[in-house]
């Protein structure tokens, strides 16, 4: 029986999160591809784990990773990055009025994001009723895992608590790797594309088991 839904924020509850890269490549100058090129540098010469993944974990700071993103993209200056990434990043209305819409139907609700320590400010001020939505919030950069390590989804149910099994959850995100993990544990998940694509198929899941 479902009686939990937990949600990612970037992506599903906001627009899609290209459109911020895109408005990054325009004012930068730095393409996508000089951006991914970068980004795989970063991961050959690490020692370990992709810095990217050491951030979204908060084992290193936004300074020291946007720092070496310079370095490898030679000299370009990033400054004030978060901030002009979530002046391009807005609300999906119609994913969080559905998120609204779940928890006065009385489900359990949960958001569980892959982010920086940094931007928490700024990712909130997107959602300023998030509290009221959400029962608990899952934030990777204050909890030392992300998506889709399992930790990370098994922390999720510890803080709901009340006997919530991986079966009972309905997950949702736009990362098909995330989704994979959720289903692996035992979740029902709906990879989000597009609004009215994740309304139909979470409308669908629920109806199959709510009851």
């Amino acid at each position: 029986m479902i009686t939990t839904v937990i949600s990612d924020f970037g992506g599903v509850l906001t627009t899609p999160l290209v459109g911020s890269f895109l408005a990054f490549q325009e004012h930068s100058g730095v393409s996508l591809e000089e951006l991914g090129s970068a980004m795989a540098k970063l991961a050959r010469e690490s020692d370990g784990e992709h810095p990217l993944f050491q951030l979204e974990k908060g084992e290193i700071s936004e300074a020291d990773f946007l720092h070496s993103l310079e370095d490898a993209l030679g000299g370009v200056t990033l400054e004030s990055f978060g901030e002009r990434y979530f002046e391009h990043l807005h609300p999906n209305e119609e994913m969080i009025e559905l998120m609204r819409r779940l928890r006065a139907r009385g489900l359990r609700m949960a958001l569980l994001t892959n982010n920086v320590r940094e931007w928490e400010p700024l990712w909130r001020a997107k959602l300023p009723d998030i509290d009221e939505i959400f029962e608990i919030v899952v934030d990777s950069a204050f909890v030392g895992m992300r998506k889709p390590e399992p930790g990370i989804y098994e922390l999720t149910l510890e803080r709901l608590g009340d006997g919530v099994t991986a079966a009972n959850c309905l997950f949702v995100d736009d990362i098909e790797a995330n989704c994979e993990m959720a289903t692996e544990l035992g979740m029902t998940a709906v990879h989000f594309i597009d609004a009215e694509q994740a309304t139909r198929e979470i409308e669908a899941a629920l109806a199959d088991g709510e009851g």
